[in-house]
């Protein structure tokens, strides 16, 4: 993989996670727009959304069931061609409890921004 072939996917999970940690409608939109194209999808087991403001609502709502978590990366982000994959976990800012944790692989336009996410939940909390 070459060098900026490996920033491209860095960059674009990196504006990924900003947009899964950005609080409040307004920033969060510039967060999800900066990520993904225009028709980008966001795809797991609990929700399959298209375009900006579904995907923004996806992120809202995740944000209102674990108030006071953020996302990190764990590991390195992997990639070939348009498509990366990375895994991480969701992370209470007060005790650094991770009880979620996934992977992802994206797909990346022309411009760098993701088009697809296809997600992957690994741990999830106890029912």
């Amino acid at each position: 993989m070459t060098s900026s072939a490996r920033t491209a996917y860095e960059t674009a999970v990196a504006r990924y996670f900003e947009a899964w940690n950005t609080q409040g409608a307004d920033d969060r939109a510039k967060a999800v727009a900066a990520a993904w194209t225009e028709d980008g999808t966001y795809t797991d087991p609990l929700a399959d959304v298209a375009g900006h403001e579904g995907i923004a609502a996806v992120i809202a709502g995740a944000g209102e069931q674990f108030p006071g978590f953020e996302f990190r990366q764990t590991g390195t982000v992997d990639g070939h061609h348009d498509t990366a994959r990375f895994t991480w976990e969701l992370v209470s800012v007060a005790d650094g409890s991770a009880p979620v944790a996934g992977s992802d692989v994206i797909t990346l336009a022309e411009d760098g921004r993701i088009r697809t996410v296809l997600g992957f939940l690994d741990r999830l909390p106890a029912a």
